[in-house]
């Protein structure tokens, strides 16, 4: 065999694995890109958040894991951090599709919709917290926005917060409380 014909041979060789003209399936199949799963994640389920999203069963071993920690800051902002477990977050303008442990985590504030988050941190303005005790919810989600699930149940983790005045109230300031004293006769009150 010359050597012309064994580059030609080559070339051809070459011209059908890039066309994909050669091997196993059609050109028109999608391959799964590197760490994706090459098989449908979990089991889509009848039931769905608040916003109308699927659950998309997957069993305990393989679930992802998300937990939740509040912290007040000196602005009285609230610094939230997610710790999570065989889950990734999806940077911006990730396919649509469900990709096993991967996604976005949604923020709740008293179970509305705050912010999609695609990192770990958030920092949870004061103005959006008002007096009182909340509750802060992370869910996770899929990048085809189905809702990650366990035992019917969604991934999620949820913190109580107190947010109090900034400055003490009157009630709480006995010396600047207008009316009698205790030394004052009785009937002068």
């Amino acid at each position: 065999m010359s050597w012309t014909r064994g580059v030609l041979a080559v070339l051809a060789v070459c011209v059908l694995l890039l066309t994909g003209s050669a091997g196993c399936g059609s050109g028109d199949v999608e391959e799964p890109e590197a760490g994706d799963s090459a098989t449908p994640v979990g089991k889509l389920l009848d039931a769905t958040d608040e916003e109308g999203r699927r659950y998309r069963e997957v069993a305990a071993e393989h679930a992802p894991e998300v937990g939740i920690e509040v912290q007040p800051e000196d602005d009285d902002s609230w610094d939230v951090r997610l710790s999570v477990r065989d889950f990734r977050f999806s940077p911006g303008g990730t396919e649509a599709k469900a990709v096993a442990g991967r996604g976005v985590a949604h923020l709740f504030l008293d179970g509305d919709l705050l912010t999609r988050l695609r990192g770990p941190r958030y920092r949870l303005p004061a103005g959006l917290v008002p007096r009182g005790t909340h509750q802060i919810t992370v869910r996770l989600y899929a990048d085809d926005d189905t809702v990650w699930a366990v035992d019917g149940e969604p991934v999620e983790s949820t913190a109580d917060v107190t947010a109090s005045d900034a400055e003490p109230t009157g009630a709480t300031r006995p010396e600047e409380i207008e009316g009698p004293t205790a030394t004052e006769p009785a009937a002068d009150r």
